[in-house]
């Protein structure tokens, strides 16, 4: 019983909830759907409808009649199930979590009721991929933002075509977006989302892409895709382009990757849709609200103040989509400028791969349900309404500067103040992620702003960047870090790796080495004598043992110069030991030197020995062994001066002379080649410092290099800019052109000081104008009119900014209709006027004509002796003759322009009368001989006969003519 009860839920889970959004027009296409969909096809229906809340709803009664589905209006906390029809009820908007409706009261969105736009969201968050959104006919763009969180969440969308749309409002605006997947009338619908929901339920997610086997075909279609589009989705998660590859498969009923490639072959735009599919090119104004508020709390608190006043405010928004990223960031460093008051400009650069997405971010027109995520100060100053759409004003759109960009493979922008890259970190692999974090650093300013996507971070870059929201994911670059200009490296899993055995083997052979350095060092300490090793200038390099018997420092300045450190009892010996050793540079020189060491005087056997070169500076280096000599010696006793006296006799005469000589000249040989030694060391570390200033400048100029590259960058991106806009304003300016040599007017465009700034060539038939007369002022040029005051006129209109209009004619006798208005900028600037002239010379000559064929009617029916009149289609008096007034007694002031019922108190309504001018004359058009009998008080009893046409109507308005006959015996 229990599995009974288990089963019997499991059937009436829907396979997929279907939000279907219509309002004007949308009955018809209900019909044709709902009567085209089987009832047992497992899927449920939401309805969402524009509809009166005050009014209570009929739209459940009428389905019934056209599909054999229950349908019900919803409740409250209603269980969504499957082949069952729901409809949202006019007092509540709709909401779904876990497959269960909720209700909400209805929301006015600035005027407006967006309820498709809201349950489609509320839709995609609940069902994720398995959401389907459908719009029918209506007026207006609601839905085409919910399409929008349908789309991001992998779901699927249907239209009805435009062309079988009763309204084709809605239908147009979300075919607009470019995110519909199917198109069809009403009753071809139901099939396909049959066929789709089928095939989704029957192929698993995520069981179809995840063998090692199909890895070569999805290498294929990125392969086909940077052929034809040149992106590069190799490294994009592995998942994302997983689920987009199914859903476009389900699409197109394709159930295994190796069909689905060959499918792309055979079908080359089915590529450029899935690049696009992968791009997740999905955005909205100001998501998530209460991002954007700690952002503008943050740049107005730590970011401004510290800029200087009057620069520039720079920032880059990454993966820009269809711009309302880039444009949300300008509007909110625009208010924050103007909050604090501050003459900056701001610049934004948006970038994104997408060249279709970036070319409608640039065109800045979004629908009218934009509403929903705009405030109605945000709309009225920085959006214009053009009908059902939202223009973004002139000052912030020229504040962003659009351009297609790989921000894996192009250089970056720099001297950021702001970065933003909001949900595209999370659709790239790890290895991706860390080379663009360091990216990021290194095109920030010091304390310049990273604002990610709230489920994005700087994964292990801490050390770069310091939190400033760990909510909305708003970070700040790290003060006192050096940015490093990042390096693209080559994947880590397309390197080969070492074989195991190589590996071992370098480990074994490092042990060895190990090994034997201990050995050697151990050996040395135990059994080598001291030792110094000294290159050809005498400069210490390495010592060996102890050497303090033999050397010490010398007070001032350290210097490890074996002329300075060698103690004075081996100085001498050393030093011609050494000039020996650098003539011969082979072998070694050996002294036995009677020496006055730090323990007293003894033999000292010095040997010194060449050991090879160092690299890279040519020197040979020599290594000086001192040896203790078997000798024996005598320390010195107390009073060790005596001593020393008699020990230092010499022999007689020129011999000790000679020896005090020869010494003083070696002392003083020795003190020239220490100070020359002195002077190359000092040009020595001189050369050192150059060298380490060119290493910096060389470190420079490369990150000059790299700035270069970064700017070049942006000058080619201004300059796509520029080059974009130059040819709008080129096409542009030949509509216009061509306009206005259409229309053949005579137009007149001057500055606020009179000076002539464009004109149309039939303006030289009152203004003798040539092509040079350009800056030149009107004042100075002779204008072809009878009357003067033209000047006057243009400064009273700049004076006044009032319109002006009158007729003017030409010395020629021409008449032309003169008007003079502002000429006003888009900003709502004064920068001189406009003048029209429309030739009505023409018109003129017909009104002419016109009063004199009325005067000579008017002379006509004055000699007539039978009473005339002439009424308008109201059977208003508009003239009569002189035999009218004089037989009946009537004014023309008491007839014209009264009803001919009403005259002379309403003796002349008459019923016969009546019958004549409104039942018999509309229908005949002519009557003749029309008697009517009537008793006319001071006038007598009448009987007339009365002929009545009606005038063709090129003459004028509708009239009628009505003759009176005279009197006649006979009655009626």
């Amino acid at each position: 019983m229990e599995q009974d009860e288990h089963g019997k839920k499991e059937a009436k889970r829907p396979l997929a909830i279907v939000g279907i959004g219509a309002s004007a027009g949308g009955l018809e296409a209900f019909e044709q759907f709902f009567k085209n969909m089987p009832p047992d096809a497992g899927i449920a229906f939401v309805l969402i409808t524009h509809m009166d809340p005050a009014q209570k709803g009929l739209l459940p009664e009428i389905l019934r009649r056209f599909t054999r589905m229950p349908v019900q209006e919803t409740e409250d906390g209603m269980k969504v199930e499957a082949n069952t029809v729901y409809v949202k009820p006019a007092q509540a908007d709709l909401t779904l979590f876990h497959g269960t409706i909720g209700h909400l009261e209805p929301v006015r969105t600035h005027g407006l009721r967006m309820p498709i736009d809201s349950f489609f969201r509320h839709l995609a968050d609940d069902q994720d991929g398995k959401a389907v959104g459908i719009v029918l006919s209506g007026t207006g763009s609601d839905g085409t933002l919910g399409i929008r969180a349908i789309k991001e969440r992998m779901g699927m969308v249907m239209v009805e075509d435009p062309s079988s749309a009763q309204f084709s409002g809605m239908p147009r605006s979300a075919m607009a977006t470019g995110l519909v997947d199917y198109s069809a009338p009403p009753e071809e619908l139901p099939e396909l989302l049959i066929q789709y929901v089928k095939f989704s339920a029957t192929t698993p997610t995520g069981e179809k892409l995840t063998t090692a086997r199909v890895e070569a075909d999805l290498r294929r279609i990125f392969s086909l895709i940077r052929m034809r589009n040149g992106q590069d989705f190799s490294r994009y998660k592995r998942n994302t382009i997983r689920r987009r590859i199914e859903r476009r498969m389900a699409l197109h009923q394709i159930p295994s990757i190796g069909e689905y490639v060959t499918f792309l072959y055979e079908n080359p735009p089915e590529v450029d849709t899935l690049a696009r599919e992968l791009l997740i090119g999905v955005t909205r104004f100001f998501r998530d609200q209460k991002a954007w508020v700690a952002l503008k709390e943050g740049i107005l608190k730590d970011l401004i103040p510290l800029r200087p006043e009057g620069g520039t405010i720079r920032a880059w928004s990454v993966g820009c989509s269809t711009g309302e990223e880039a444009y949300s960031l300008a509007i909110v460093l625009r208010e924050c400028l103007d909050t604090l008051k501050r003459p900056d400009m701001v610049q934004v650069f948006a970038t994104d791969v997408d060249a279709r997405a970036i070319g409608i971010a640039r065109r800045g027109t979004y629908p009218a349900n934009i509403t929903a995520d705009v405030s109605p100060e945000r709309l009225e100053r920085f959006f214009v309404k053009e009908d059902n759409t939202y223009l973004v004003h002139k000052e912030i759109r020229e504040s962003v500067v659009f351009a297609t960009q790989n921000v894996l493979a192009d250089p970056p922008f720099t001297h950021l103040d702001i970065i933003s890259c909001r949900n595209l970190l999370i659709y790239l692999s790890a290895e991706l992620q860390k080379q663009l974090i360091p990216l990021f650093q290194y095109a920030l300013n010091p304390g310049g702003f990273l604002f990610l996507g709230t489920a994005e971070s700087v994964g292990g870059f801490n050390t770069l960047f310091k939190t400033v929201d760990a909510r909305w994911k708003i970070f700040r670059r790290q003060e006192g870090t050096t940015p490093q200009v990042p390096r693209f490296e080559i994947p880590a899993a397309v390197v080969a790796q070492p074989a195991t055995a190589e590996k071992k083997a370098r480990e074994f052979a490092r042990e060895d080495e190990i090994v034997t350095a201990l050995a050697r060092e151990w050996l040395l300490v135990q059994y080598a004598p001291p030792a110094v090793i000294v290159n050809e200038d005498g400069d210490i390099l390495y010592f060996h043992g102890r050497t303090g018997k033999y050397f010490e420092p010398r007070p001032g300045r350290a210097a490890l110069s074996i002329h300075t450190m060698a103690r004075p009892g081996i100085r001498d010996t050393l030093i011609s030991l050494l000039q020996a050793a650098t003539r011969e540079r082979e072998g070694f020189v050996q002294e036995a030197a009677p020496a006055r060491v730090s323990d007293g005087e003894q033999q000292i056997l010095i040997t010194i020995r060449p050991v090879g070169q160092l690299a890279g500076r040519g020197g040979m280096l020599y290594v000086v062994v001192f040896q203790n000599n078997e000798k024996p010696y005598r320390k010195y006793p107390e009073g060790g001066v005596e001593g020393r006296k008699r020990s230092d006799r010499a022999p007689e005469g020129g011999t000790v002379q000679e020896i005090t000589r020869v010494r003083f000249q070696i002392q003083h040989t020795v003190e020239d080649m220490q100070a020359s030694q002195e002077e190359l060391k000092s040009m020595n570390e001189e050369l050192q410092s150059t060298n380490e200033e060119l290493q910096s400048m060389n470190e420079e100029l490369t990150s000059s290099r790299e700035e270069l590259q970064s700017l070049n960058e942006e000058l080619l991106t201004v300059n796509m800019e520029h080059q974009k806009k130059i040819a709008e304003l080129s096409e542009s300016n030949d509509d216009m052109r061509n306009f206005l040599q259409i229309t053949n007017i005579a137009m007149l465009f001057l500055d606020n000081d009179l000076r002539v700034r464009r004109f149309t060539a039939p303006i030289r038939l009152i203004v003798n104008l040539q092509a040079g007369d350009v800056e030149r002022p009107i004042t100075d040029l002779a204008v072809n009119l009878k009357e003067g005051g033209f000047s006057d006129d243009l400064r009273g209109v700049l004076r006044t900014l009032q319109v002006r209009e009158r007729e003017v004619q030409t010395k020629e006798g021409r008449w032309f209709k003169m008007q003079i208005r502002p000429y006003r900028t888009a900003e709502n600037r004064i920068e001189g006027v406009i003048v029209t002239f429309i030739d009505i010379s023409q018109s003129r000559e017909i009104e002419s004509s016109i009063r004199r064929a009325r005067a000579c009617a008017e002379e006509v029916m004055a000699v007539v002796n039978e009473p005339l009149l002439v009424l308008d289609d109201n059977h208003r008096v508009v003239s009569a003759n002189r035999s009218f007034y004089t037989m009946f007694g009537v004014t023309r002031e008491e007839a014209e322009g009264n009803l001919i019922y009403a005259l002379q108190d309403r003796q002349w309504d008459i019923p016969r009368l009546h019958e004549l001018l409104e039942e018999i004359l509309p229908k005949q058009g002519e009557i003749e001989d029309f008697l009517v009998e009537h008793d006319f008080p001071g006038v007598g009893h009448r009987v007339m006969r009365f002929n009545a046409r009606a005038l063709p109507p090129g003459a004028g308005p509708d009239r009628i003519l009505l003759a009176v006959g005279g009197s006649i015996d006979r009655p009626i």
